[in-house]
């Protein structure tokens, strides 16, 4: 029998949607589902029977935050490495966007403290996401390499750090600031392959 949350319906979505912004609001820690019902104009059976449980209701709020990071992600201008990081950069810095971030980061962390929960994989599949935006402004020839995949890893942990700081202390200039530094002071192409001979 198929299950109630894999149907979809117009009610499902209005109420995902709904649920959606409640939870760009209020964060998904101790998400409880009659508050959520109510304010959503809901109540908590109708969700249960839409969604199979409150965890898959969470399932479908975290894929429903990826779907909308990986929307805003594809509409960025990609050139190079860096001017790829300095566009990406300015649509994390950006006060729009800080309510999806912030419920990004609560996922982040929940899937590493509860990797069997609703949250198992959301971490890993999000870096996946990031590198692999950055790849794509990278030479081909030299994409597939260590050195390549050394450099983007760096830049994205260069990019999570400065946002963690940003959505801590609010600090835009500071934060833009160092993004800035380490682009200006580290080269933008990979080194070379060495040949064999070398």
């Amino acid at each position: 029998m198929t299950p109630p949350e894999a149907i979809p319906s117009a009610r499902r979505q209005e109420l995902l949607e709904a649920a959606y912004a409640y939870a760009l609001r209020t964060g998904l820690t101790g998400l409880s589902l009659r508050p959520l019902a109510e304010a959503i104009g809901s109540s908590p059976r109708v969700l249960l029977y839409l969604f199979g449980s409150k965890d898959g209701l969470i399932r479908a709020l975290l894929a429903r935050a990826r779907t909308e990071e990986l929307a805003h992600i594809e509409q960025l201008p990609t050139g190079e490495l860096h001017e790829t990081a300095r566009e990406l950069w300015r649509w994390l810095a950006a006060d729009t966007h800080r309510g999806l971030l912030t419920l990004w980061v609560e996922s982040y962390s929940r899937s590493l403290t509860d990797p069997d929960g609703p949250w198992s994989d959301f971490a890993r599949d999000t870096v996946t996401d990031w590198l692999t935006l950055l790849a794509t402004a990278q030479p081909p020839a030299l994409r597939d390499t260590a050195p390549a995949l050394a450099r983007r890893t760096l830049l994205l942990a260069v990019l999570r750090g400065a946002l963690l700081d940003l959505l801590a202390t609010g600090d835009t200039a500071r934060t833009t600031e160092a993004v800035h530094l380490h682009l200006s002071t580290h080269p933008e192409s990979p080194p070379s392959q060495p040949c064999e001979n070398d």
